[in-house]
């Protein structure tokens, strides 16, 4: 894979000599190749870029970063590959039943033990009509 640049903010740095303060392709001064916000390479993206594509980054370590400020922050999201990565894992029959379970546990109150369409308050720790009750 060749190496990842932005050809418009090279001619911004080689006609007037500004500098793009997050932007290192090669990663001689942040150790790492880095872009600046809304700058990065085609064929990388963060792990949310993937999440929305239906993928997850397979194991593979970063190869890039974006960093921004924010708030006087210094932020960074890391890029992986596209190409590399694979297609988000499906939960299991047991695993889905597992969680509607528990779930079901949430709704059903521990004063009356009717199960309600909504979970239980946990600061009170019974339903709606137990509560107004009391």
């Amino acid at each position: 894979m060749t190496q990842p640049g932005n050809t418009y903010l090279e001619a911004l740095g080689a006609r007037t000599g500004i500098r793009v303060e997050f932007y290192d392709p090669t990663g001689s001064r942040y150790g790492f190749p880095t872009f600046p916000f809304r700058n990065a390479p085609d064929g990388l993206a963060t792990r949310r870029q993937l999440r929305s594509k239906g993928l997850r980054p397979n194991g593979q370590d970063p190869i890039a970063q974006i960093l921004w400020r924010h708030r006087k922050q210094r932020r960074i999201a890391y890029l992986y590959r596209i190409d590399l990565a694979a297609p988000k894992r499906t939960a299991t029959a047991a695993q889905l039943a597992a969680l509607d379970k528990a779930n079901r546990a949430k709704r059903v109150c521990p004063a009356c033990g009717q199960l309600k369409p909504y979970q239980i308050p946990r600061r009170t720790g019974a339903c709606l009509d137990c509560e107004s009750g009391s």
